[in-house]
């Protein structure tokens, strides 16, 4: 057998593979403008335990009046974002999210329109624990400081600085496709040459815990889990023949 036809195997097994999961592409032997090559894909994968939570703590008050509704929300919003600064987060880690003002209506009588009953006031902070230790007693405090009006939602873990997590990522993605494609070159007959072109894509995962229930009575600690977060690498790389 011949290399030429040896090389046009491993091509058309590639091209096979190429059609079942996207892995691998073979360069023509005819009709190409370009040199020989072999494309791959390589995927790495890597964990890391998240250093950072960040959580969204909203005060939603209804009142009978805008100034009334508006006062009372002020209030408990300042309450709230004095207790979680006692309890370890930085100010410039607190943010104002949304301020919102709603009108409530009646329920409309038959072949009538309702009427304005109230106001609902809402206003939310964003706020980043950087200790992640602290998020129980955090996140119970600031339920206490808003009481029954609280509201604690997009409760997410992070790693604040995944520089390291990237590149280990992004290195053994890279092994992985040099590793398919001196494969490739070696079924084919061919040795590696050098790369021709890489494009990379990556992606994190990040869990999300639900908010606590706000019963009228002093909240215990929440309970938080940062677990691990996993940060995933796809490189295509293009490879000459020689």
């Amino acid at each position: 057998m011949t290399r030429q036809h040896v090389r046009r195997v491993v091509c058309g097994l590639a091209a096979a593979t190429l059609v079942a999961t996207g892995a691998v592409a073979c360069g023509s032997d005819s009709g190409d403008s370009g040199p020989r090559s072999v494309t791959v894909i390589g995927n790495g994968k890597v964990t890391g335990t998240p250093d950072t939570l960040q959580a969204t703590i909203g005060v939603q008050v209804q009142g009978a009046d805008v100034s009334g509704a508006l006062n009372e929300t002020s209030g408990k919003v300042k309450a709230v974002t004095d207790a979680v600064s006692s309890a370890g987060v930085e100010r410039k880690d607190i943010q104002t999210q949304q301020v919102s003002l709603e009108p409530r209506y009646t329920s409309p009588a038959p072949g009538g329109a309702g009427q304005i009953s109230g106001y609902e006031a809402t206003n939310s902070l964003r706020i980043t624990i950087r200790d992640t230790s602290k998020a129980s007693v955090i996140l119970a405090a600031a339920a206490n400081a808003g009481g029954d009006n609280t509201r604690i939602s997009g409760v997410s873990f992070s790693i604040d600085d995944d520089t390291a997590l990237l590149n280990k990522a992004r290195e053994a993605a890279f092994n992985d496709a040099r590793s398919r494609a001196d494969q490739y070159a070696k079924l084919a007959g061919d040795r590696l040459g050098k790369v021709l072109a890489v494009t990379e894509t990556t992606s994190g995962q990040q869990g999300a815990e639900k908010s606590p229930a706000m019963n009228g009575r002093a909240v215990a600690p929440v309970p938080t889990e940062p677990g691990q977060q996993t940060t995933t690498f796809a490189v295509t790389v293009k490879y000459a023949l020689n």
